[in-house]
């Protein structure tokens, strides 16, 4: 996916686009944005791109409010490293308007609780990592620990 903004969008591309504005996610990632003093502008298939993100909060090489994708470095250079990448963020602005907007936010803290609780990692078994593609996201698979034994073992170790 190349970062300059498409000619035509799909009318999923669309609905995606007004579900995600009348939501309000994309007004929030677009407020995000603007606190984190970042340079904003269109991106391909409906999205924005934020690059330049200044708070490390959320520990991320990128994250996605709504329809707008926000990473602290400059996207070309995130894309050069992750080909994946836009794709992967893409999938979770479609993740913020099938769960109508903000009701992801905790969904997905939850998914990730899960995933560090059976894998002691954040994405491995988060059922929003695992859509959206792992690799693509820079993540890592990694075995499920029995609760037994994960409960036993400190987090991270």
């Amino acid at each position: 996916m190349a970062l300059v903004p498409s000619e035509r969008l799909s009318r999923g591309q669309r609905v995606r686009r007004l579900a995600n504005l009348v939501n309000g996610s994309t007004v929030l990632g677009l407020g995000v944005a603007a606190l984190g003093r970042c340079r904003v502008r269109r991106g391909p298939r409906g999205l924005w791109l934020a690059d330049r993100y200044r708070f490390d909060f959320p520990r991320a090489g990128a994250f996605t409010v709504g329809d707008v994708l926000l990473t602290a470095d400059e996207w070309p250079a995130r894309v050069q490293v992750y080909p994946g990448l836009l794709a992967h963020e893409e999938r979770h602005a479609w993740q913020y308007a099938v769960c109508g907007g903000l009701p992801f936010v905790p969904l997905y803290v939850l998914a990730m609780a899960w995933s560090v609780l059976r894998t002691g990692t954040k994405g491995a078994r988060n059922v929003f990592e695992r859509d959206a593609g792992l690799a693509a996201g820079g993540y890592l698979d990694a075995p499920v620990v029995p609760l037994r034994a994960r409960l036993r073992r400190p987090v991270g170790a």
